[in-house]
């Protein structure tokens, strides 16, 4: 049993288990908007037919993968890790149920703002991110944990960089997919850093278990330059997505990170998917930032396939590895993945795959599009059934 599951103990018989620790609301919710926010653009897509928001359809759609699915993701993950970093208690009950409530508030002004003020609907959407950096850094100084202080910068670039999104879709002068590809930035260097903390630690404690196998090389210098090269080359891309200079740092930087991610001793996890997947989702992220370098450059990449390279491979492939995971142990159940865990990655590897295709093949684009956001919505529904058990009930002991 963990030090979060002992001191959570008391909350687990005073209030319903959905709320008795972060992952529980925030994985639930981001499996099932992942899949319902994906199905009504591409409804969109193929009819014509437009919420009644004051984003454009395809303008919606990005804000609300980055700002809907990612950003409940981000606070499951920050929220059940936190008490583990501090030893305090996690946030539950009614706080939580409110921040939830908060980040639901949020998708709904999203798509019915048209028929709202528009401060009315920043606000409202603007009210959970603000109150998630409050609750970060309140737990986060309270435990006196300095050293996770940091999470809170890329939390709040990502407030930032939504609000960023609502000014320029109200017609303010800001410069043109400034939020969203600061959003993502912030987003891939979230996974980086985090990816570096528990892919090679769990990686290490899976392979000490088997008699004769190399570790993964700890943490050192080669990860420090990987990770400011790539943040740099990403943060310039973000104000200046068309200066070559930066497309060569996010080039110098996926090679770094491919380096980086060799030495974690990813082949050696094939028998266990729990945890090939997290090596297969770096894999993505050094694909997608290469061909974001790429791209830059003038090659011949479409830059929609670098951003799905990271988006829908990179950042959808860690957040369902980590939702598994994170679920399975914190439920009680086996740290291996079963039949239907395994399915949920292959659609949403696959998902990925045909949507980079779909950059590349103009031809077949649409039924392309089709094809992958149908693998997308069935992997993350296949999320949502197979864990909202899990993530409803009280937790399983062993």
């Amino acid at each position: 049993m963990t030090m979060t599951s002992r001191i959570a103990a008391p909350h687990r018989r005073s209030v319903p288990a959905l709320f008795t620790q972060g992952f529980r609301p925030f994985f639930l919710a981001a499996g099932l908007w992942a899949a319902i926010a994906l199905a009504l653009w591409i409804y969109m897509l193929l009819t014509g037919w437009v919420v009644p928001s004051r984003f454009d359809p395809l303008t919606w759609h990005i804000h609300e993968m980055l700002f809907g699915f990612v950003m409940a993701a981000i606070a499951g993950f920050l929220l059940t890790a936190i008490p583990n970093w501090t030893g305090r208690l996690p946030v539950s009950g009614t706080p939580l149920a409110l921040l939830a409530g908060l980040w639901l508030l949020g998708r709904i002004a999203c798509l019915v703002s048209a028929h709202f003020p528009a401060w009315l609907a920043i606000v409202a959407d603007m009210s959970f991110p603000v109150a998630l950096v409050g609750v970060v850094a309140r737990e986060i100084i309270a435990g006196k944990n300095w050293r996770n202080l940091t999470v809170v910068a890329p939390v709040s670039v990502l407030g930032i960089a939504n609000l960023l999104m609502h000014l320029e879709a109200n017609g303010v002068d800001v410069p043109p997919g400034l939020g969203w590809r600061l959003g993502l930035a912030a987003i891939i260097m979230l996974v980086s850093v985090m990816a570096g903390r528990i892919v090679p630690s769990f990686t290490r404690n899976w392979l000490a278990k088997r008699p004769g196998s190399t570790l993964p090389a700890s943490h050192g210098l080669i990860d420090k330059i990987a990770l400011g090269i790539l943040h740099v080359g990403l943060m310039g891309w973000a104000f200046l997505p068309a200066f070559r200079v930066f497309g060569l740092l996010l080039l110098i930087g996926a090679a770094i990170n491919l380096w980086r991610m060799l030495r974690w001793r990813g082949l050696a996890t094939a028998a266990e998917p729990l945890l090939l997947v997290l090596h297969i989702g770096y894999a993505w992220l050094v694909l997608g930032s290469a061909l974001l370098g790429l791209s830059v450059f003038g090659a011949d990449v479409p830059v929609s396939a670098a951003i799905h390279a990271l988006t829908a491979g990179a950042i959808g492939t860690m957040i369902l590895a980590v939702m598994t995971r994170a679920t399975r142990g914190h439920v009680g159940r086996a740290l291996s993945a079963d039949r239907p865990t395994v399915l949920i990655y292959a659609l949403v590897t696959l998902a990925a795959i045909t949507r980079i295709a779909a950059a590349f093949a103009l031809i077949w684009m649409l039924p392309l599009l089709v094809i992958s956001a149908c693998l997308w919505v069935a992997g993350f529904l296949g999320f949502a059934f197979s864990y909202g058990p899990m993530l409803l009930l009280p937790r399983r002991h062993r």
